[in-house]
């Protein structure tokens, strides 16, 4: 068999993490057997679908590296198909016509609700012999559920039976003449030869009435496979509440499309104890044998790690590309960021969680002066300090080549001279470059910052120490 899977999200609304988790599963799929991946935009749903949904559905997967083969198909363009296959279930008597309205399908509704009764479609149109009378009422075109029950295999889930008498007749073409969702999904998947449908458990419903549906217009059944959703820690259903879950927002929070793949992967999915996949680990180790039946639960912290692992697997180059919109954003010169960015990136990138984070630690580099934080000031930038600031701005000033190796030479000399212990030393340059007593290594610091630029801060330094009573009107 070809492998042919698809990813058919409704531009409804963002793509969030668990569309984008099915998204991956098929991609994966699909990769790993040679197969084609299809995206097909299913916006029948005129008045909820938007362009921005779509555009930002393809932003995300273009973001998270998932490809397609094929499309992206519009339903909204495939009219012709769907009333072709339409007309062959209303010669093959497998339709009739529903004279009901909204208003009477929803008191009726309402009322089996309040019966406790399952509030299903009653069937009295499919009987009916006033049709002639009726010649100019508007109405919709509904399937008739044969007796029986549907089995299918699932990969995931294994056996599945649902009896047909829990399903209703239902509506294939509305009375404004537009198809409905499991009829479309049905043509679009026949009609694409998919071979394999990966999709929420939330689908399985669908599922049976869509196998009707593939029986009845003479299709051949794909393979299903129906993913557990994805819940928050609270065993909820995610939703917005736990986070953020659309694919951009994790972007706009800074975190590497890798990772989230990574976490999305695993989510639901497991290789032994293995956490760490790189994509070629991944399109050769998944199988749905090891993808569970339960809910998966959406641990942020994980995923935080993850970013944090893969931001400091990441070259410096590929990170200076990634940071530089998040320093854009802070009011960093681009220009100006990006000469000196890659050895900024170098020493940020051990500590950093996500991008966001990373660019606002790289703040110190970029500012003409600091603020020193009251606490560190109070207990570094004090008179007997004094002799530290002006022994290394006279020697690291004096430096031609102003490097780790060179800097290191000095501060070196400096402890030996004065007897002091690296960490005696560090900490007030620490607060005299950057204003606060957390920072990378201080030689790396320092190179990173440039000589001119580290020179002006040790003086502004020894300034505020020398000018007790003009501190307020100082700036460092």
């Amino acid at each position: 068999m070809s492998v042919r899977t698809r990813f058919a999200p409704s531009p409804t609304g963002y793509l969030h993490i668990g569309g984008a988790r099915t998204a991956l599963f098929s991609w994966l799929y699909a990769r790993q057997h040679g197969g084609k991946f299809i995206l097909r935009i299913e916006d029948t749903d005129a008045e909820r679908s938007t362009d921005e949904s779509t555009q930002a559905i393809l932003d995300g997967m273009e973001w998270l590296g998932l490809d397609h083969d094929e499309g992206p198909f519009f339903q909204s363009e495939r009219g012709d198909i769907y009333r072709a296959e339409i007309e062959k279930l209303q010669n093959s008597g497998h339709l009739y016509r529903c004279y009901c309205t909204t208003e009477e399908l929803t008191a009726r509704r309402e009322e089996a609700r309040i019966k406790g009764l399952p509030p299903k479609y009653d069937g009295r149109c499919k009987s009916r012999t006033d049709t002639l009378d009726m010649a100019n009422a508007p109405y919709a075109l509904r399937f008739r559920v044969p007796e029986g029950s549907v089995i299918f295999k699932d990969m995931i889930k294994g056996s599945i039976k649902i009896q047909n008498s829990e399903i209703e007749d239902m509506i294939l073409l509305r009375s404004d003449s537009t198809p409905t969702y499991n009829f479309c999904v049905v043509v679009d998947d026949a009609t694409m030869s998919i071979s394999h449908v990966i999709r929420g458990d939330d689908h399985i419903s669908n599922t049976a009435k869509q196998i009707l549906l593939y029986n009845a217009l003479g299709f051949e059944l794909p393979v299903f496979a129906h993913l557990p959703m994805i819940l928050g820690a609270d065993k909820a259903r995610l939703s917005k509440r736990h986070g953020a879950t659309s694919v951009i927002a994790y972007k706009a929070e800074g975190f590497l499309p890798h990772a989230l793949v990574n976490y999305l992967a695993r989510l639901g999915w497991s290789h032994g104890d293995q956490e760490i996949f790189s994509t070629d680990e991944l399109i050769k180790l998944f199988s749905f044998d090891n993808v569970g039946k339960a809910a998966g639960v959406f641990n942020p912290e994980k995923l935080l790690w993850l970013n944090a692992h893969y931001i400091k697997e990441s070259p410096n180059s590929e990170l200076t590309t990634l940071l530089l919109p998040f320093l854009q954003e802070l009011g960093v010169d681009g220009a100006e960021a990006n000469a000196r960015l890659e050895a900024i990136v170098s020493t940020l990138k051990e500590r950093a969680k996500d991008l966001k984070e990373m660019a606002e630690s790289a703040l110190f580099y970029f500012k003409e002066s600091v603020e020193y934080e009251e606490k560190a000031r109070n207990k570094f930038l004090k008179e007997e300090k004094l002799p530290i600031f002006i022994y290394l701005r006279d020697k690291l000033g004096a430096l031609a080549n102003f490097n780790t190796t060179e800097i290191e030479v000095v501060f070196n000399a400096l402890m030996e001279e004065m007897d002091l212990k690296l960490g005696k030393v560090a900490q007030p340059v620490r607060v005299a470059l950057t204003g606060g007593t957390v920072s990378p290594g201080i030689f790396e610091t320092l190179e990173a910052m440039g000589k001119e630029m580290a020179i002006s801060r040790l003086n502004a330094a020894i300034t505020y120490i020398e000018n007790p009573h003009g501190r307020d009107d100082m700036m460092y």
